[in-house]
């Protein structure tokens, strides 16, 4: 420990990330990582809650989501990168979670039902799906964290995890510390045509994305529906390419493209025009780090392993402290 807070989160890997990854997790991550104790891991186990049919396709996963990690702005020698499942302690503390957590308190869980409903081509009912908010808070209370950066959105699975931490206190006698939120601030950005950006809808623009291909995305983006006509003024609150102007565009140039919309002095042609600069602009260094880790791909591994080893220090102390607490050490 440097004398630093604590903070711990993780993520699937499902193939490389997208601009959505981009600001409503990762630039949060970045940021800080210059004023705590970041532990960040690569939530492989979670995967198979819902790829359990065909766990092999995760570990080639792996290596795409670290990359554009490390490309992004996370730096190993400021924060532990790490693969959750190369870390067996998490497996253990969640099965001793899973025999203090109510089941109602599982059931209840509200993205239990709505991931289900939006996953219904796959058979979940599965006691890893329904158990995976244990395995959760396995992932957090390892390290003992003082904080979570989390959403708002993401509160109950925390408020859950410090449900549990407090059962374990009550039952086991006072170990873990109940972690806090830290929110974090996720703009929403809409995918190429207005739906949620996913992978899976072919709406989104990847960290590594083309730059050839790019611009063609670009193009081809929905825009305010009142632009039926280059002298309709249009709305740049209804124009899906505006939540990008507001991430990626200087203040100064935001406010031409607005007063430029609303008096129709501007087509949606010259509007996209600077949002492909714009997004060039700010893909190319995260591109030519991507570039530079791909050429050296031991590098990854190198990565990987330190960060495994690290990860694996704090957490096999933290669970022989608690193998003490309840009289498990043979």
């Amino acid at each position: 420990m440097n004398g630093k807070d604590r903070v711990v989160s993780g993520m699937r890997p499902t193939g490389p990330l997208h601009l959505g990854h981009y600001f409503g997790v990762l630039r949060n991550w970045i940021a800080l990582q210059e004023d705590y104790d970041c532990f960040f891991f690569v939530a492989d186990w979670h995967a198979l809650t819902t790829e359990y049919a065909d766990p092999r396709r995760i570990k080639g996963f792996i290596p795409e989501l670290v990359v554009d990690w490390v490309a992004a702005g996370l730096d190993p020698e400021r924060c532990v990168i790490f693969r959750q499942s190369q870390v067996k302690e998490h497996m253990e503390l969640h099965l001793l979670l899973s025999m203090v957590t109510p089941v109602s308190w599982l059931e209840r869980c509200p993205t239990y039902k709505e991931v289900a409903a939006e996953l219904a081509a796959k058979e979940l009912n599965t006691y890893g799906f329904l158990g995976y908010p244990v395995l959760m808070a396995a992932d957090i209370l390892i390290y003992r964290p003082k904080f979570v950066p989390v959403g708002q959105d993401q509160l109950p699975h925390l408020e859950l995890t410090r449900e549990i931490a407090r059962r374990v206190n009550y039952l086991w006698g006072d170990f873990f510390p109940e972690p806090g939120a830290l929110l974090t601030e996720a703009p929403k950005l809409p995918g190429l045509d207005g739906r949620k950006m996913s992978k899976s809808y072919g709406n989104s623009i990847a960290l590594g994305e083309d730059l050839a291909s790019l611009k063609k995305k670009v193009s081809g983006m929905l825009t305010c529906a009142k632009r039926a006509r280059l002298k309709d003024p249009g709305d740049p609150k209804e124009c899906n390419l505006f939540p990008y102007h507001e991430l990626l565009t200087p203040l100064g140039k935001r406010e031409e493209i607005i007063e430029g919309c609303l008096s129709a002095s501007w087509g949606c042609g010259d509007c996209k025009k600077l949002l492909t600069e714009a997004l060039t602009a700010f893909l190319e260094p995260i591109q030519a780090r991507r570039n530079a880790l791909l050429a050296h791909p031991g590098r990854l591994g190198e990565i990987l392993d330190a960060g495994d080893a690290k990860a694996r220090e704090a957490a096999r102390a933290n669970l022989e402290s608690l193998r003490e607490l309840i009289n498990f050490v043979f």
